[in-house]
């Protein structure tokens, strides 16, 4: 990813281009309602035990990380994640989404720029 661009990737069994529109006003709306950022720190057993945190088909945590980042878009989302991250979501403004594109049977990715 680059400065003022981002991806986010989903399991949609069903997916229909006509959503991207809906897609994209829903994100803007969750993105205006400033919900706030926390961070907090699970040890790793008890982190491997919530399916809700490591959202991937296959654990990416190396074995040897015994701490995960958890990172709770209060209200909205809560998942481990070790990526930059914003005090709220207010901070990031509106976004554009810029494509759409299939990564496999069933999963799509969606790529959005920060609109200016």
């Amino acid at each position: 990813m680059k400065p003022g661009e981002g991806r986010l990737d989903f399991e949609i069994p069903q997916w229909d281009p006509e959503d991207r529109e809906p897609i994209e006003i829903e994100l803007n709306r969750q993105l205006e309602l400033a919900r706030r950022i926390e961070v907090s720190f699970l040890d790793r057993a008890e982190a491997d035990q919530d399916p809700s945190l490591i959202r991937t088909k296959v654990s990416l945590l190396p074995a040897s990380l015994t701490e995960v980042r958890i990172i709770d878009i209060v209200g909205l989302d809560r998942q481990a994640d070790g990526g930059t991250h914003v005090h709220s979501t207010g901070e990031v403004g509106s976004i554009r989404i810029t494509k759409t594109e299939s990564k496999g049977k069933g999963f799509r990715r969606i790529r959005f720029v920060l609109d200016e």
